[in-house]
């Protein structure tokens, strides 16, 4: 790699699955601007090298032997000298619970394994980036999961302290809304409605969209009633 060269972004690989894992490592590592850095077999081990690698992405499994992929996310993004590090939760297991449980964790993605080699890369990137990704059924089930609820937890997060613009911009996000259709909504630029967003991530302390998004629960300002 020359000088100039961008740093590639480093991915850590935990999967219990020997042949998958070996599969995830073969298309990062023939991928221009990734690349490998550990594989880990289990959540323990997935996060004994998180410290000790500081990856930009961790690529984490939920179901492994031992600690699981929620409980080694939760640590791994609870280590303060690892702040830069993004887990993208990568299961088979299309079910609420898990995605509620990922998010809460801490997870900056949400992605099942039967997406694409292409849209497994381009979330890597995605993420490394800082920014959040979510199957696009996600968020929706999101949602509709709280509309299932026959009695919603009241809020539980204080909200006071964002405007009144920017409440209506959380309240989009949490609906689902890209940036795109949240600037149509309220007429106004993209730009602005990142500048909001962007005042939400450290207003809220959040660290990504994904995390908004249960702000947006957690303080009331989706209602869990059917319209």
């Amino acid at each position: 790699m020359s000088a100039d060269a961008p740093r590639p972004i480093r991915v850590l690989l935990a999967e219990d699955q020997i042949l998958v894992r070996d599969s995830f490592k073969v298309l990062i590592d023939t991928t221009p601007g990734l690349t490998t850095v550990g594989e880990a077999g289990s959540g323990a081990e997935a996060v004994l090298l998180a410290r000790r690698h500081r990856p930009d992405v961790v690529l984490m499994d939920i179901r492994m032997p031992g600690m699981d992929g929620i409980e080694a996310t939760r640590r791994i993004c609870a280590d303060p000298a690892g702040s830069g590090t993004r887990v993208l939760i990568l299961t088979t297991f299309d079910q609420d619970d898990y995605v509620h449980a990922s998010l809460r964790a801490g997870a900056s993605g949400f992605l099942l394994k039967h997406a694409t080699a292409t849209e497994l890369l381009a979330a890597i990137r995605v993420v490394a980036a800082g920014e959040a990704l979510l199957a696009p059924t996600v968020t929706r089930r999101l949602i509709a999961d709280f509309l299932r609820r026959a009695h919603p937890a009241p809020a539980t997060r204080d909200l006071g302290h964002i405007t009144q613009r920017e409440c209506e911009v959380l309240t989009l996000v949490g609906r689902g809304m890209s940036n795109s259709e949240i600037a149509g909504h309220l007429h106004l630029t993209v730009g602005t409605v990142k500048t909001h967003i962007g005042r939400l991530l450290a207003k809220l302390q959040a660290r990504d969209r994904a995390q908004l998004v249960i702000a947006a629960y957690d303080g009331g300002l989706v209602d869990p009633r059917p319209r």
